[in-house]
């Protein structure tokens, strides 16, 4: 059995990489990205979008475990 979802986890890892390359090579017009009046140099827009998507990835857990943290503090104190 573990060595089915050992396949099947390679192959969920090779499907998704495949839609990131595909999506990469769709994406290749330069963009310039402007916030709060600072701007980018021009990159493909598959830059961008993938570094935003590895900044949630990283942001979202971070954010979780500190606001669930709290929240599991304050659960735990109302029990007492």
């Amino acid at each position: 059995m573990r060595g089915v979802k050992r396949v099947a986890v390679v192959l969920v890892v090779l499907i998704v990489a495949l839609v990131v390359v595909a999506f990469v090579l769709e994406n290749q017009q330069s963009v310039t990205l402007s916030f709060l009046g600072l701007a980018t140099g021009q990159a493909p827009a598959s830059v961008f979008i993938v570094l935003a998507f590895i900044v949630g990835m990283l942001l979202g857990p971070l954010l979780g475990a500190l606001f669930g943290h709290r929240r599991h503090k304050a659960a735990a104190a109302g029990r007492i």
